[in-house]
């Protein structure tokens, strides 16, 4: 068991993490607001979590303007959704190596 324990990626975690690598997976760019609603997490609490996942290379930020007002947006890498997919595959193993 020891071994797939070492498969889980620390950077996944947080559950905050884990839900955000979790919406960007499925979704090609995902907006700050969207994000923030979804996860239910204060501003602070959202950026601080990405940046850590922007740290790894696990996600990227696009920030532009629409009209005046910015609008942050975030995709997964592939490094970030390969990295993820192996995590999630690290927890199926060990919820089975207990049934």
């Amino acid at each position: 068991m020891k071994g797939i324990i070492d498969q889980l990626d620390k950077a996944f975690e947080s559950r905050v993490r884990l839900g955000l690598m979790s919406v960007l997976a499925v979704n090609d760019w995902v907006e700050f607001g969207e994000l923030k609603q979804l996860l239910d997490v204060t501003d602070g609490n959202l950026a601080s979590h990405v940046s850590a996942l922007e740290k790894k290379g696990f996600i990227e930020v696009r920030k532009k303007f629409v009209g005046k007002k910015p609008n942050t947006s975030f995709a997964a890498t592939k490094q970030g959704k390969e990295a993820f997919a192996n995590h999630i595959n690290a927890l199926e193993q060990l919820l089975k190596s207990q049934g």
